[in-house]
């Protein structure tokens, strides 16, 4: 039976050696603030693998479970990177998706869908800030705004959207839906709204700014000063 703690409530002010020990005791909050905490784990282990035929959200569920089962098995004492520990698990959640999905797969084809080893440490966790930096940028957009750049790149773990489609979820003809997209990405290429992703990828220098700056303002002439926010 699953548990809850005071502390767990609060799970950003929790040291991660006493999440992890609550949730391998059960605790409910616990370990679902260490599931949404290494999301971006998940995200980089699947963006990174071949899929073949398998979907996406599913390649996801199979990698947020090798995710939980690395949680439960994670011993910090060890002074080992949860990191460097849940990332093979998740891959091999991933990959038996994979195999699973595809049973009928020739032996050279499946060789091509092998995962590749791990990556280092450190660059685990600049896959992770990356994510996390894009994720809190996409969350300033406005709701209609943010839809259109989740649906076309498949942000929400399901296939990337046509135009045509996203248009039709918002009510609008897909000619608009790709005007709202060059939009988003105008706004979120601003040096004033990007610089903590930008700094993470290095495109932060003065050209890269003067760049971003242009086309924001060649296109706030071309809407008449305002985005649509």
């Amino acid at each position: 039976m699953s548990t809850h703690t005071p502390a767990a409530s609060g799970s950003e002010a929790v040291p991660e050696a006493t999440l992890f020990q609550q949730a391998q005791a059960g605790c409910r909050d616990s370990l679902n603030a260490l599931m949404a905490r290494h999301e971006g784990l998940v995200q980089a282990v699947v963006r990174g693998q071949v899929l073949g035929d398998l979907p996406f959200s599913e390649a996801l569920q199979a990698g947020r479970i090798g995710l939980w089962r690395a949680i439960l098995g994670f011993d910090p004492s060890r002074g080992f990177a949860f990191s460097t520990y849940a990332w093979p698990a998740i891959q091999r959640r991933v990959w038996r998706a994979v195999k699973n999905h595809s049973p009928h797969d020739p032996p050279a084809k499946m060789r091509e869908l092998l995962p590749s080893p791990p990556p280092a440490p450190e660059l685990i966790w600049e896959t992770a800030q990356v994510y996390d930096a894009l994720h809190a940028l996409i969350q300033r957009l406005s709701p209609r705004l943010r839809y259109v750049i989740v649906a076309r790149y498949g942000l929400n773990g399901h296939r990337p959207f046509f135009y045509r489609q996203i248009g039709a979820a918002l009510g609008l003809c897909g000619e608009r839906a790709r005007q709202l997209h060059t939009e988003a990405l105008v706004w979120l290429r601003h040096p004033a709204h990007s610089y903590a992703l930008r700094s993470l990828l290095g495109r932060h220098g003065l050209a890269d700014y003067q760049d971003a700056d242009a086309q924001a303002q060649r296109w706030l002439r071309r809407r008449g000063g305002r985005y649509d926010l």
